[in-house]
């Protein structure tokens, strides 16, 4: 019996990986994908991570205008697509939830673009961008869906790093939507 996939058939991945200090350590693209360690979390990842994105934009503002914040977003983008992509292939998961780079990068954009905010405003927005990043209404689902499966060999590759990105940068354009559309009427 012969137990090669066919070519319609991709070869299984090999079992998932768990994330744990000594995988954080292990390589710089873990340390970054990982939110330097805020991914560790075992209960709701995300949210420490996009927790870990909001206490360090507040302290990065103090030093950071608008131009500096646009080249950190850009070349986190950049960094992030490759530590996401090799994290993801080391732990064998098309999109693990210990990475929240993508929510780290997300909810700095927010924040950037809508300050200045009250802590209220600021609460809002986190809560907003939880929720898509969460519930993945609509858009967001679609944008989830559309990069997580391996490419036909059967490997992570970069576009399900770029889909680990792109799906958070769909919450977070909803998220601003909403908080435009809020302000207008209100």
């Amino acid at each position: 019996m012969n137990t090669a996939p066919t070519p319609l058939e991709p070869p299984a991945l090999p079992a998932p990986r768990r994330a744990d200090v000594r995988f954080l350590l292990a390589h710089p693209a873990h340390a970054i994908a990982l939110g330097f360690g805020a991914g560790l979390s075992p209960l709701a990842p995300g949210t420490v991570g996009t927790l870990w994105a909001w206490l360090s934009f507040v302290v990065l503002d103090r030093w950071l205008d608008d131009v500096q914040w646009a080249l950190l977003l850009a070349a986190g983008t950049a960094i992030g697509w490759w530590a996401c992509t090799v994290t993801a292939r080391h732990l064998n998961t098309a999109d693990p939830s210990s990475i929240v780079w993508d929510e780290v990068l997300a909810f700095w954009a927010i924040l950037w673009l809508m300050m200045p905010a009250s802590p209220v405003g600021q609460l809002m927005a986190f809560a907003l961008f939880r929720f898509f990043d969460a519930a993945k209404p609509g858009p967001v689902g679609w944008a989830d869906a559309r990069f997580k499966r391996p490419h036909t060999e059967g490997r992570i590759g970069w576009i399900q790093g770029f889909g680990i990105l792109f799906d958070d940068a769909v919450a977070a354009l909803c998220t601003l939507l909403v908080i435009a559309v809020w302000r207008t009427i209100a």
